[in-house]
């Protein structure tokens, strides 16, 4: 399974990276399905460009996409958590559709925004889950073309976060603790309502 972001990416270079690597099923995992800046990648866009590579598209931002719209999964501050998304029985579908597409053979890639996995959901919530939970591989397809592994990008992580286990605190309270604080930094917040 491949995650890969298209910030700044041209159109056809994000098709030419799926057709490397064999990608037959792009799950839109993006909460909103459409891009401010990068039309191309609006839903309808991408799945028409997406079908005319011979590549097919499913959208599961409901399941697996960043925001919620179960107030339970916010803190006080309005911010997302993920530990909370993972809990909740959509999540977990989204997480078994994936798993089950896998399991018949298709090459899937969830797709978002973020250019660097280390700062998306992609990474932080839903690889998380499939590394941890489903115990699926996943590989992040970067910005120009390389591979990145999750297991790869977690210690990506500890090192951007400055975390580094020590006697007290083993490898994976150390990794949790880089995910905290990655989650911490880009999570979504919603905007603050006006008094």
């Amino acid at each position: 399974m491949f995650t890969i972001g298209y910030a700044t990416k041209p159109i056809e270079q994000y098709i030419a990276q799926l057709h490397r690597y064999g990608i037959n099923v792009v799950a839109d995992i993006r909460s909103v399905p459409f891009s401010k800046a990068f039309f191309d990648y609006h839903q309808d866009a991408l799945r028409e460009h997406l079908r005319a590579a011979g590549i097919r598209y499913v959208h599961l931002g409901p399941e697996l996409g960043p925001r919620s719209k179960d107030p339970a999964h916010y803190d006080s501050t309005g911010q997302v958590q993920f530990d909370r998304l993972m809990q909740s029985e959509l999540f977990r579908q989204g997480v078994q559709r994936l798993s089950d597409g896998v399991s018949k053979g298709f090459r899937i890639a969830m797709t978002c925004a973020c250019k660097d996995p280390a700062i998306c959901h992609r990474s932080l919530l839903v690889g998380w889950a499939l590394q941890h939970l489903a115990g699926r591989e996943l590989q992040h397809i970067l910005h120009e073309g390389e591979l990145e592994s999750q297991l790869q990008l977690e210690q990506r992580l500890l090192r951007l976060t400055g975390t580094v286990p020590d006697m007290l605190t083993g490898e994976e309270a150390a990794l949790r603790l880089a995910y905290e604080r990655q989650c911490q930094a880009c999570a979504y917040r919603k905007p603050a309502t006006p008094a």
